[in-house]
């Protein structure tokens, strides 16, 4: 059976025709008649400002939905770029790798791919039994960990931790982030976690660990793929309330979709974490100064003059708490140069921009909606986040600008024959 992306070409073979000399002419003929109508021409335009190693998201037409292989050609050059389809979606990825200017197009030949070239897989993602690893080529980029990890101090077990990620590293190999700091044991690298909340009538803090009255843990690891432009994972994490000693009732249940793409760069990667009610039953979040998603740097950022935060409207830690800015960058020394973890906001999210908690001494911040006022959680109505994470070595104010841009509003592409 050959299969076009006008439909289903099947040829039926008359009785008659017994010559191989003809048999092997009709079937050169549906395969031409198939590459033909299967090509298509596809521009991708900059729109206002610069594109370079910028993610494209390709919608493919609906005859097109069902295959799972594809080549893709610059019409400029005839470079070969690589394209990988999005899990359970009806788009196609790749990545502008050579500058686009502001203003120009730039045009491809996509055809589906039956044979020859497979795209070597560079961003992998595998499981040591403890963490998922993310690297890009040889390089680690984060690592999430789905086994709890034990309070670094027994009598205070309950600091124990899973369903967050840590490390983050930067492209030259160090930690962006911390786990368990002294000052603050109950912070962990990149978490969630609501801080004055309520379930059914009982107060909820997943913040404070040591006030035990809610935790939060991985569930499962639901899905894992690598590919030549981007590797995923989704994970699922429970949130539960502990009403009292020993009895423990699902509050929350939440999925991560955390996407790397194949930029060396600096590391780019994608967060989309979605909240679901576990019951029947709201969650109710107070009005408070922070909590929910939160970012914890490394250690050393921690002493003075040694780290700082940087905010889309040239804030520091200076004047930038309850500021809203479109994106936090959380930078310092690190090992004899600057490295930093910035972290851009998606125009989607609830109550966009959100204000954020700028820690005035502590290496930490967070996206904080509840700053403006309550609000709650309902059966029916997820709450939805998504994050674009960029971690750098040196200075980045300009870049996290452009990146900023291409997240908001990603280059637009069309059909053009």
């Amino acid at each position: 059976m050959l299969r076009s992306a006008l439909g289903d070409n099947r040829t039926m073979v008359p009785g008659m025709l017994r010559s191989a000399g003809m048999m092997m002419a009709l079937i050169w003929c549906t395969q031409t008649a198939m590459s033909a109508s299967t090509e298509l021409i596809v521009e991708v335009a900059a729109g206002d400002v610069d594109r370079q190693n910028t993610p494209v998201f390709f919608e493919l037409p609906a005859s097109l939905r069902n295959e799972e292989s594809f080549r893709l050609v610059r019409a400029d050059d005839g470079a070969t770029i690589d394209v990988q389809p999005e899990p359970e979606s009806e788009r196609l990825i790749w990545l502008i790798r050579d500058r686009l200017a502001a203003g120009k197009t730039r045009r491809y030949r996509l055809t589906l791919l039956r044979t020859g070239r497979n795209p070597v897989t560079r961003v992998t993602c595998r499981d040591d039994g403890r963490r998922l690893i993310m690297e890009v080529g040889e390089r680690k980029v984060l690592c999430y960990n789905h086994a709890i990890i034990p309070s670094p101090d027994p009598s205070e077990s309950y600091y124990a931790r899973s369903g967050h990620i840590h490390p983050v590293y930067s492209p030259r190999g160090v930690e962006v982030t911390d786990d368990f700091p002294p000052d603050h044991p109950h912070q962990h690298g990149i978490m969630f976690a609501w801080t004055s909340a309520s379930f059914e009538g009982h107060p909820v803090n997943f913040w404070d660990q040591k006030g035990q009255t809610g935790m939060v843990e991985h569930a499962a690891v639901k899905s894992i793929v690598e590919g030549p432009v981007f590797a995923e994972f989704t994970a699922s994490i429970q949130h539960a309330a502990l009403i009292s000693t020993g009895e423990r009732k699902p509050v929350l249940t939440e999925s991560w979709t955390i996407r790397v793409y194949d930029v060396s760069e600096r590391f780019l990667f994608d967060f989309v974490s979605e909240q679901k009610t576990a019951g029947v039953s709201p969650f109710h979040i107070d009005e408070y100064q922070y909590g929910a998603m939160a970012f914890r740097g490394r250690r050393n950022w921690l002493e003075p003059g040694q780290g700082d935060f940087l905010t889309s409207e040239r804030k520091t830690r200076a004047d930038g708490n309850h500021s809203q800015p479109k994106w936090v960058d959380m930078y310092g020394q690190a090992e004899g140069d600057v490295s930093g973890l910035g972290v851009l906001a998606h125009t989607d999210n609830f109550r966009f921009p959100q204000f954020v908690r700028l820690h005035p001494r502590k290496p930490y911040f967070c996206f904080a909606p509840m700053v403006t006022g309550e609000f709650e959680i309902t059966p029916g109505s997820p709450y939805r986040s998504a994050f674009r994470f960029c971690v750098h070595d040196g200075a980045a104010a300009d870049i996290l600008d452009r990146l900023w841009q291409d997240y908001a509003d990603p280059p637009r592409v069309r059909i053009v024959e």
